[in-house]
């Protein structure tokens, strides 16, 4: 079974949000990536997004595009991606991975291979941002066989017929993107964050996470007083390039630098007082 909703259960008994990070598998490379996925619990991540680099990943804005290319250049496949979470649980068997990108490297290797092989490795959700509800059965349904939950995106512009097709297959959490666009750009204010939280509430029990544009600890902190979860990618991704050298290698130290964001995240996210929404 996913590790998805033992996590939420034990941030509720906690009484806090939890905190969501993203990075890319095989960003910069895969030492490194490996490196900061295996260090991502100990730095206060509480589930942890790892981007299945691609080629196109239209939903994204410049600093994931750009870590999809780096990804590939250094060799980052699907398979590697599964291969980084079968490493990682052998250091941990509890906190939860969510593979997030699109559905072409998936279709590639083959819906039935994949969910198989990612469910083995300790896969415990899935997010594919271009397959719409309609057509999600197709790999939610073999996720869910092999024990990988499906979670789905809602937006400022899934409006309250939308939501119940969207919410229909969904399990593990509800992923708020707080802005239309990519990632990475601008920022929600608090006021529409709490009403769209208020309103998923009223169609879900699931958890809700809220991403997209939070780009540091004070805004992960505005997040995590109204949502169950704080999704940071860009700003955690950022952060790893800027301690690039000229040819795109990582520069002494730069895994733990990264790491120590993380921790800044995890404060501002784990501190939040709670507000009922």
């Amino acid at each position: 079974m996913s590790r998805l909703p033992a996590r939420f259960a034990k941030l509720k008994a906690e009484n806090r949000a939890g905190l969501v990070t993203f990075i890319t598998a095989c960003d910069p490379d895969r030492a490194t990536s490996q490196e900061l996925l295996n260090g991502m619990p100990a730095a206060g991540a509480d589930i942890i997004e790892l981007g299945m680099p691609f080629t196109d990943p239209m939903a994204d804005g410049l600093a994931i595009q750009l870590a999809s290319q780096r990804a590939l250049k250094a060799g980052g496949t699907l398979a590697i991606t599964i291969d980084m979470v079968r490493d990682f649980r052998k250091l941990d068997a509890e906190t939860p991975i969510v593979l997030m990108g699109y559905y072409n490297p998936i279709h590639a290797m083959g819906v039935d291979a994949f969910c198989a092989e990612a469910g083995k490795a300790g896969v415990d959700g899935l997010i594919v941002v271009d397959l719409p509800p309609e057509e999600a059965e197709e790999l939610a349904g073999p996720a869910r066989a092999n024990g990988i939950d499906f979670i789905f995106l809602t937006a400022p512009t899934t409006d309250d017929a939308r939501l119940p097709v969207v919410l229909e297959s969904a399990s593990g959490f509800i992923y708020y993107v707080s802005i239309t666009g990519v990632t990475g750009t601008a920022s929600a204010s608090n006021s529409a964050i709490e009403a769209a939280v208020a309103r998923l509430r009223r169609h879900t029990n699931l958890p809700v996470a809220v991403g997209f544009g939070i780009k540091d600890a004070k805004a992960a902190s505005d997040v995590a007083e109204l949502a169950d979860a704080a999704v940071v990618g860009s700003a955690i991704v950022s952060r790893l390039a800027a301690g690039l050298d000229a040819d795109g290698k990582p520069k002494p130290g730069i895994a733990a630098q990264v790491l120590e964001f993380v921790k800044e995240l995890a404060k501002g996210v784990h501190n939040a007082p709670r507000r009922s929404v």
